[in-house]
């Protein structure tokens, strides 16, 4: 099942579910702390139309996010494309999920054909100009991030904890064993600056109901104790009783 072909010649791979869960949790966790979210473009498998003289080039990524433009397009519309020379905002981040079919292509290891465009680590680097590129196999869960640093993406370092920052966002990412959607296995996601994991709307509302159990049971309980010291109360009541003590009396 792994990288069939498709009938389509140009068409890299066919869909699959990794590559609609994966930017799912990617989508569900990013939150950069200094933007609203009118102002957070998130995508999956949208064109980027990056060259005006040559309006048939793009490249897809798997995943990518754009920091200060309009969330809807012109703010009413879902996007169909991401066009450069009208959004004239280059993406903050891509993430491209390895596979055998696309591994030299998304690793910079293809050179450009004459007539051909650029490949996808020359327009990233060079013409995009995209701050980070993480590139994440599922594989073999390795993950490679990069960073622009004087025109050319460097390998980044991670932080103690294995996290990655991206300051600018105020966030980190990183990888996580979990389970997103029902499936167990190793996820690509977003964390705070400071390492905590933002979760994601299945999460917040599974911590809602714990949260609810638990002030349920806590009520549950104080219910108990004070039947039980109720119970106490009148025992030795009626014990005091037996003895002829009066209870006003001992007011």
């Amino acid at each position: 099942m792994y990288d069939l072909p498709s009938e389509d010649p140009e068409e890299e791979r066919l869909p699959d579910q990794y590559h609609g869960y994966q930017p799912d949790i990617l989508d569900d966790t990013f939150k950069p702390s200094n933007y609203d979210f009118d102002e957070i473009l998130t995508a999956t498998d949208l064109h980027i139309y990056y060259n005006l003289n040559h309006t048939n080039w793009y490249k897809r990524p798997d995943w990518f996010a754009v920091v200060g433009v309009s969330r809807l397009y012109e703010g009413f519309d879902l996007r169909m494309s991401y066009v450069l020379w009208q959004e004239l905002v280059s993406p903050f981040v891509i993430v491209e999920l390895l596979s055998p079919s696309t591994e030299d292509e998304d690793l910079g290891r293809t050179v450009q054909q004459p007539g051909k465009p650029p490949t996808k680590w020359q327009v990233y680097e060079q013409i995009l100009r995209v701050p980070y590129y993480i590139i994440f196999s599922r594989y073999t869960n390795e993950l490679q991030p990069f960073h622009l640093v004087g025109g050319h993406y460097e390998p980044m370092t991670p932080h103690d904890e294995g996290l990655y920052p991206v300051p600018e966002l105020g966030l980190s990412f990183g990888l996580w064993q979990g389970t997103y959607k029902g499936v167990n296995r190793i996820w690509l996601r977003w964390f705070t600056q400071s390492g905590e994991m933002i979760p994601t709307p299945e999460e917040e509302n599974a911590a809602a109901q714990q949260e609810a159990a638990t002030a349920q049971a806590e009520a549950a309980a104080a219910q108990e104790r004070a039947r039980l010291a109720e119970e106490r109360a009148e025992r030795l009541a009626a014990k005091l009783r037996e003895l002829n003590i009066d209870l006003d009396d001992l007011g």
